[in-house]
C-alpha cells in the first residue's frame, strides 16, 4: 500500500542493512545448515517487526547500528516461530513459495526453527547492556507460551474473547511489543516513552494478528502468498468464529460448531459468509480498529517526528486493511 511504502521509505538504508546482515546469518551455520537457514530468512516477507525497531529508534533519537542488530534478531525470532507454525498448521505456502516443511519434512524443520530461536538468542548477548538480551528471551518465551496455550485450547468451542485476546497477545503481539520497546530503549528514552512504545507494539501486534484471523477464513490465497484456512483446519478459534459463535443459538450454534469441528477447507466458505450476515466479522473489525486508535494513543508521549508520524501511519494503513472485512463503518 502506498502508506506503507511511504514508511519504510524513511528507513529504507537501515532495512537494506538488515537484508544484508540476516543474509549473512546463514554463513554462520555449518556449511551441511547453511542453505536451510538461507531458505527460510528469504527476504520476500513485510518486515513490519523490524520496521518497528527501526521506526522505534528514528522516534526517539538516532538509528544506530544496535538498532539494526536489534532488527535482526527480533525477525530471525520471527523466523523461527513461522517455521514451527508451518509445520503445526501443515502449510504448504509461505509467501508464495513451499514452506520449509513442505519441501523437507517436519524432523528437519523443527530443528531448523530450534537453530534459529538459539542463533537469535545468541546474537542477543552481543548487546552492551545486558537487559536487551533479557527483554528479548523474555518476548521468545512469551511467544512459545501463547502457542502452547493455543495449541491446548484447539477445538474449544467456548473459547472467551477474553483468552483469545490473552493469547494472540503473547504469541503474536510480543514481538512487535518488544522491538518498539527497545527501540527506544537503546536510546535511552524516558521511561514513559518505553513503556508507551512498548504499548503500541502490544496493541498494533493484537490487531494485525485479529486482521489475519479475518484473512485466513475469508482471504484470497493467491494475493495472500501463503495457505490459508489453515486454522480452521486445525482448531484454531479465531476471533470471527467465536463471536460467530457467541451469536447464535439452536439451530444455527450446532450447524456452525459442527461446521468448526468438521475443520474442513469447504466449510470455510459457509462460516465466513455466516460471519458476515452475522456481525461477527463487523464485531472483529471493531475491535481490531479500537486496539488501533489505543496504539496511535500511545504515540500522544512520543516526541513528534516523521519517524512517530510513521508509525501512526502503519495503524492507519492496518485500519484500512480491517475495515475492508467489515464494512466502511465497521
Amino acid at each position: 500500500m502506498p502508506r506503507i511504502r511511504r514508511v519504510l521509505g524513511l528507513i529504507n538504508a537501515h532495512l537494506y542493512s538488515v537484508e544484508e546482515r540476516i543474509r549473512s546469518q546463514a554463513q554462520a551455520f555449518d556449511p551441511a545448515v547453511e542453505g536451510y537457514v538461507a531458505y527460510a530468512c528469504e527476504s520476500h516477507g513485510k518486515r513490519l517487526r523490524p520496521a518497528l525497531a527501526l521506526l522505534a529508534g528514528g522516534a526517539t533519537g538516532n538509528i544506530s547500528s544496535s538498532h539494526v542488530d536489534l532488527a535482526v534478531v527480533v525477525e530471525l525470532i520471527h523466523a523461527a516461530t513461522l517455521v514451527h507454525d508451518d509445520i503445526m498448521d501443515g502449510a504448504d505456502i509461505r509467501r508464495g513459495e513451499p514452506t520449509v516443511n513442505a519441501k523437507w519434512g517436519s524432523a528437519l524443520s523443527v530443528l531448523l526453527g530450534d537453530a534459529l530461536f538459539a542463533h537469535a538468542l545468541k546474537l542477543s548477548t552481543g548487546f552492551s547492556n545486558s537487559e536487551v538480551c533479557r527483554r528479548i528471551a523474555d518476548s521468545a518465551l512469551e511467544v512459545c507460551t501463547g502457542e502452547i496455550i493455543q495449541t491446548q485450547r484447539r477445538f474449544d468451542l467456548k473459547l472467551p474473547v477474553m483468552e483469545y485476546c490473552r493469547i494472540i497477545g503473547m504469541k503474536t503481539a510480543a514481538l512487535f511489543a518488544s522491538a518498539a520497546e527497545l527501540g527506544a530503549f537503546l536510546n535511552d528514552a524516558t521511561p514513559e516513552v518505553i513503556s508507551a512504545l512498548k504499548v503500541f507494539g502490544q496493541k498494533l501486534g493484537t490487531a494485525y494478528q485479529v486482521y489475519d484471523d479475518c484473512l485466513d477464513i475469508a482471504g484470497d490465497e493467491r494475493t495472500a502468498g501463503k495457505s490459508l484456512g489453515t486454522d480452521l483446519e486445525k482448531g484454531k478459534l479465531t476471533l470471527p468464529l467465536i463471536l460467530l459463535l457467541q451469536g447464535a443459538k439452536g439451530q444455527r450454534l450446532e450447524e456452525y460448531s459442527e461446521a468448526i469441528m468438521r475443520g474442513r477447507a469447504e466449510d470455510a466458505a459457509l462460516l465466513a459468509q455466516a460471519a458476515r450476515e452475522r456481525g461477527a466479522f463487523a464485531g472483529t473489525v471493531a475491535l481490531g480498529r479500537q486496539l488501533l486508535k489505543d496504539a496511535s494513543a500511545q504515540l500522544d508521549v512520543v516526541p513528534a517526528n516523521r519517524y512517530s508520524a510513521g508509525l501512526s501511519d502503519i495503524c492507519l494503513s492496518l485500519d484500512e486493511m480491517l475495515a475492508g472485512y467489515g464494512g466502511a463503518d465497521s
